[in-house]
């Protein structure tokens, strides 16, 4: 319990401080003023990180389902992809709006169904974000094994993958926190069965690694094949260098991170999670959409389509009023 006292001086400070009840590191005020205005810049950049890269991957999800000509079953996987990280965005601004909006909560506390229902979907976002990656990762390595052949009947495997998974070990971890560990707003870390949400997290960074070693010994090989064409060789390195980039990326800071405990690197544990990881979206979208060179040959396509259908139109007037 924290309580201030009414003097005639006004308020007295809170007794005891709010870092000793809540059991976080002492501080200085001059150090907690600093704090709170580096959180609430962090705050504005991680926002308008999801901003652009939500604003990106609703473009880059609008060009891939307008164009028929890229409906396949690997931009269907993109659009799930973008979408995960959208939920994702999304989670993020929920939890906030619930958490922090009102600061006169005390959040240590705060123990609300509201609330463990903001943590419980974001946990799943983050968990589909991951499994996503790890889908691209398999259909990638099932491309290059199959060459180019891949059977669609694998794509309701890959969507149990995406988002069946999370769900399953997110129904678990709310069943096992419910039983065992009902209180405060479940977004606690430090607590045991945080491992229900990180074990799988981090099987599906492994196994991604695992993925990006074997897709890389299994490029290499092709790439000095001399009976493979030109054409297939820049198949292959379009189709991997997106996917063997996102892989390093999305996975090394998480499993760096997860190797020391939480109140260790807490700056860069925020900094790599909330600022950098707010732009992952739009790095995402640039990469799997907008740089790709099948969907700007595309564009470019209905583009002149559309030039030269309303030059006609254009002509059809001119020539309608210069016979009447």
């Amino acid at each position: 319990l924290i309580q201030r006292n009414c003097t005639e001086w006004g308020w007295s400070l809170p007794s005891p401080p709010y870092h000793s009840a809540c059991q976080l590191e002492t501080l200085s005020n001059n150090n907690t003023e600093a704090k709170a205005r580096h959180f609430v810049t962090m705050k504005v950049l991680y926002t308008c990180g999801y901003s652009t890269s939500m604003a990106a991957l609703l473009l880059a999800i609008g060009i891939f389902s307008c164009f028929r000509k890229l409906h396949c079953t690997r931009n269907s996987i993109h659009i799930h992809f973008f979408t995960s990280f959208i939920l994702r965005g999304t989670a993020v601004f929920i939890k906030d709006r619930v958490l922090f909006s009102d600061q006169s909560i005390d959040h240590c506390t705060m123990s609300t169904v509201t609330c463990k229902a903001a943590i419980t979907f974001f946990q799943y976002s983050v968990l589909a974000n991951f499994y996503w990656l790890l889908v691209e990762g398999l259909y990638l390595q099932t491309l290059l094994l199959l060459t180019f052949t891949c059977d669609r009947s694998y794509t309701w495997g890959y969507i149990l993958i995406g988002w069946g998974v999370p769900m399953v070990t997110v129904g678990v971890w709310v069943l096992t926190r419910l039983q065992y560990d009902n209180h405060g707003c479940w977004d606690d870390y430090s607590s045991l069965y945080w491992w229900v949400i990180k074990a799988p997290i981090l099987l599906a960074i492994f196994v991604n690694f695992l993925i990006f070693l074997n897709v890389t010994r299994m490029l290499a090989q092709k790439i000095r094949c001399p009976d493979l064409s030109k054409t297939h060789k820049q198949q292959y390195m379009r189709l991997t260098k997106s996917t063997l980039l996102l892989i390093p990326l999305f996975g090394v800071h998480y499993v760096v991170f997860a190797l020391f405990p939480r109140h260790v690197g807490v700056d860069a544990r925020l900094y790599f999670e909330l600022v950098l990881g707010s732009y992952q979206g739009f790095l995402v979208a640039l990469l799997y959409c907008f740089l790709n060179s099948e969907v700007q040959a595309e564009i470019r396509r209905n583009w002149g389509k559309w030039q030269r259908s309303m030059e006609s139109n254009v002509f059809n007037l001119a020539t309608q009023d210069f016979t009447a």
